[in-house]
């Protein structure tokens, strides 16, 4: 990269950061007003016994906050987090985890649809045609991707159709070891889609999993099919399955990896390419969200560019404020990018302190 480009994005990451700052600011002011803010932050600025309104700055000082903690998301009311100045709007609620134990839940009322909206915008409309339809394979039920990706199509003039997967039966049977049963279950799951494929030819675009799509192109190429883009997520991305996807699996589907969840929305991939060794680098959907990477053992230091580190994550939306929650995910810290001028993630996977403790790679 030349000193010419690299200033330019360098000026550019300054304009992201000023606008991060302000939104901080402005979204931190909504949760804490008694009129417009949420029961939950309400009564936490009570006990805490500081007005996060007078204090709160600019995005740094959401350190004060402290970590948020993955047990506030368990349980109810699930209406303690829906803000005054949202009162009189339909809520959903979508759930995340729930293999063992109370999900998480996060409430939404418009959030889905903006952070698809967003991500809408990156995709190429060549290989994502306007006005396609589109199916989903994978997780639906509580999980918010169901309604996303629904919207996501319809956002782009198309209509969806969906195929429906339990992750927390295909835990289950992993757990009572009966992986016969489990890829009976997958079976059941790609021959659901292959009959839509088959009955329904302007579906051209696909949302699916790693797992669901190399089991999916094991039955069929999705090329002759007349599928043109496919947008991936899941626990099981690696450089090794996009290599495969892109070289082997696809013949030249288009190919769009992301990383998301219930809590963050959706971060977009930096183009993918061979020169690289595949990696997944990943900038999140600032000043929506920010995904940092910190010291495991230290969470309020960042580390530098290029390390291994945890993941955390700050949402900020008028629905949601969730500063400094640390992920289940850990990764390399990655510079800012002529496309996404801001901090990204290279190659996410789950933390190896859980690894022996959480089911990883279910879809």
């Amino acid at each position: 990269m030349s000193r010419t480009a690299s200033k330019d994005i360098a000026t550019r990451q300054k304009d992201v950061l000023k606008k991060l700052d302000a939104h901080t600011v402005e979204i931190v002011k909504w949760h804490f007003d008694p009129k417009t803010g949420s029961p939950f932050w309400l009564d936490w600025a009570k006990k805490a016994g500081w007005d996060p309104r007078k204090q709160v700055k600019c995005y740094a000082d959401l350190d004060k906050f402290g970590n948020f903690q993955d047990e506030w998301l368990r349980g109810g009311p699930v209406r303690k987090w829906v803000p005054k100045g949202l009162a009189k709007e339909p809520v959903y609620v979508f759930e995340t985890g729930g293999s063992t134990g109370v999900p998480k839940s996060r409430i939404q009322i418009n959030d889905f649809r903006i952070d698809y909206e967003m991500f809408s915008e990156t995709l190429p409309d060549k290989h994502f045609p306007k006005g396609a339809d589109w199916i989903s394979i994978g997780p639906s039920g509580p999980r918010r991707l169901r309604l996303a990706v629904e919207h996501l199509a319809q956002h782009r003039g198309g209509i969806c159709f969906m195929v429906d997967l339990d992750p927390r039966w295909v835990i289950k049977l992993i757990k009572w070891g009966e992986m016969a049963m489990m890829e009976r279950y997958k079976t059941h799951v790609i021959d659901q889609a292959l009959t839509l494929l088959k009955a329904h030819p302007n579906i051209q675009c696909i949302f699916t999993t790693p797992k669901l799509l190399e089991a999916l192109c094991e039955k069929v190429s999705l090329k002759k099919l007349g599928i043109k883009g496919i947008f991936c997520g899941g626990t099981e991305m690696t450089p090794q399955f996009c290599r495969f996807a892109v070289e082997e699996l696809l013949d030249g589907v288009y190919f769009a990896p992301t990383y998301g969840n219930t809590l963050m929305g959706l971060a977009v991939h930096k183009p993918l390419s061979a020169s690289d060794g595949y990696a997944i680098v990943y900038y999140p959907p600032t000043p929506r969200a920010m995904i940092e990477v910190v010291d495991p053992d230290n969470p309020s230091r960042i580390v530098d560019y290029g390390q291994t580190g945890r993941v955390r994550l700050t949402t900020l939306t008028r629905e949601t404020f969730i500063p400094r929650f640390l992920e289940r995910d850990e990764c390399e810290r990655e510079k800012p990018h002529a496309l996404y001028p801001w901090d990204g993630v290279r190659n996410v996977r789950p933390f190896n302190r859980f690894s022996t403790s959480v089911v990883e790679g279910v879809y």
